[in-house]
């Protein structure tokens, strides 16, 4: 809580290349031809063929004729590829042993020659992720990963929304919700951005990001420009801000912390809250005070919930554990705000959700809370999850200031993975120490003991 807050084949008939023209770039000894699929259109006959090497699938080869019904007219239309060098044929690296290292559900596994400088054996996976169908390579030699990607033809947008939030933006720190009213205050503060990761349906739901809204915005031109007193807007924000996120995480190196299409609400909730439920896995925003989905920083503090369930399931079991996902949470806002805006004297980045805290702060800088602070362990808890999250916050802080916003993150993400559902702040520590050294080495594992020492912690 915020406030606590290819082409599956099968095989009719192998031919032989004799009586097609074979490029010359194209090995021609053991090359054949699958064929894949017969139609017939208006006008012809269409022929499609998939090119083999010692009976192996090539990927991304292929053969095809066209019959015209009236001439009798053949056109061809030749996209083998080249099979460079002499690829292996037989797999020393198991078929299990490769699908032990694929996520989702397992959709169909078979051996294919990689084109390339060298050609290669590998095993091709397809496995279902959360619906959508994702192609991995393996090498059938070495069993190293060769490549990933989406199989699901993607489709990119755009929207208006805020980044981070206006008050930021702006730097004005007078801004008030105005019963959810737009004015040409806020005009600057919008920015267009490219809403990426979207399937074709022309609802807001993507590769990371599914939006459950009721009256759910759908665009057929995938197009979403709404402002603030509209409750299309924070439908846009959600999505966005999250798949910013995941992209984020995904550029790091991870592809498995909460890759799947994070389920997000900004209907329903008439409280000025947020709150990540771990038994739907859905993050919901409130429209309480300012509406909890116009601020960027909240909805990267739902979804740092969210990555701490996908890595230890059942995260958060006792209070010390729930205040370092509340401390985190504030830390993935701020490192999310990072990459997006500056730290000044009006808005610092230490603090946490400054637009939507307006509606419940009187001070200025407005802050929900702060990354900055200085509670010690275990002196400075108190027992709220939410107090005590801003120890751990500030311990993550400091090794942000020390090592920079990569090597933090990475740490931080590879630590996680290790936490148990009832960890205390001493033993997370050092898991993160832990990471750290394995990461980087000495120096960086050095920084993170300083800050959690400095915290009291270790």
């Amino acid at each position: 809580m915020f406030s606590r807050s290819f082409v599956a084949a099968t095989a009719a008939a192998v031919l032989a290349v004799t009586g097609l023209s074979t490029p010359a770039h194209a090995a021609k000894s053991p090359d054949g031809l699958m064929l894949v699929a017969t139609h017939q259109s208006l006008l012809g006959t269409h022929t499609w063929y998939q090119q083999t090497y010692s009976g192996i699938p090539v990927l991304g080869g292929f053969y095809a004729t066209h019959t015209d019904s009236r001439t009798g007219t053949v056109s061809t239309d030749d996209g083998r590829v080249a099979v460079s060098g002499v690829p292996a044929l037989t797999a020393t690296f198991g078929s299990d042993r490769a699908r032990a290292r694929v996520a989702g559900a397992a959709l169909r596994t078979g051996l294919v020659i990689v084109p390339g400088a060298h050609a290669t054996l590998a095993w091709e996976l397809l496995s279902d992720r959360s619906g959508r169908s994702v192609r991995t390579l393996v090498d059938a030699r070495s069993g190293v990963l060769l490549k990933e990607e989406p199989l699901v033809k993607e489709a990119t947008g755009t929207g208006k929304v805020f980044e981070p939030n206006p008050v930021v933006t702006l730097q004005n720190e007078g801004l008030t919700d105005n019963g959810n009213k737009d004015s040409a205050t806020f005009t600057p503060a919008y920015k267009t951005v490219t809403l990426t990761q979207l399937d074709s349906s022309g609802n807001l739901i993507g590769a990371y990001a599914k939006n459950t809204s009721s009256s759910a915005v759908n665009s057929s031109t995938h197009t979403y420009n709404y402002n603030r007193s509209q409750k299309q807007f924070e439908q846009v924000m959600g999505y966005y801000h999250i798949t910013r996120a995941q992209e984020y995480i995904q550029s790091l190196g991870f592809t498995n912390v909460n890759n799947s299409a994070q389920k997000y609400r900004t209907t329903g909730l008439t409280d000025d809250n947020s709150f990540y439920d771990p038994s739907t896995d859905q993050i919901t925003y409130g429209t309480g005070g300012v509406d909890d989905a116009e601020d960027a920083e909240v909805i990267w503090h739902e979804y740092g919930h969210a990555i701490q369930d996908a890595q230890v399931p059942g995260f958060g079991s006792t209070e010390e554990a729930g205040a370092i996902g509340e401390g985190f949470g504030d830390y993935w806002a701020f490192t999310m705000s990072a990459a997006v805006s500056t730290s000044t004297s009006t808005t610092p980045l230490a603090c946490i959700a400054d637009w939507d805290s307006v509606s419940y702060t009187s001070g200025t800088p407005h802050c929900l809370r702060r990354v900055d602070g200085t509670k010690v362990y275990p002196g400075g808890k108190d027992g709220e999850v939410h107090d005590d999250g801003e120890i751990w916050s500030r311990a993550l802080f400091d090794i942000y200031n020390a090592l920079g916003r990569t090597q933090t993150d990475k740490i931080i993400l590879e630590g996680q993975f290790s936490f148990s559902p009832s960890t205390t702040m001493p033993a997370a520590a050092s898991k993160i120490v832990a990471a750290a050294q394995s990461l980087y080495g000495t120096t960086a594992a050095n920084a993170a003991t300083t800050a959690f020492h400095n915290r009291g912690i270790l």
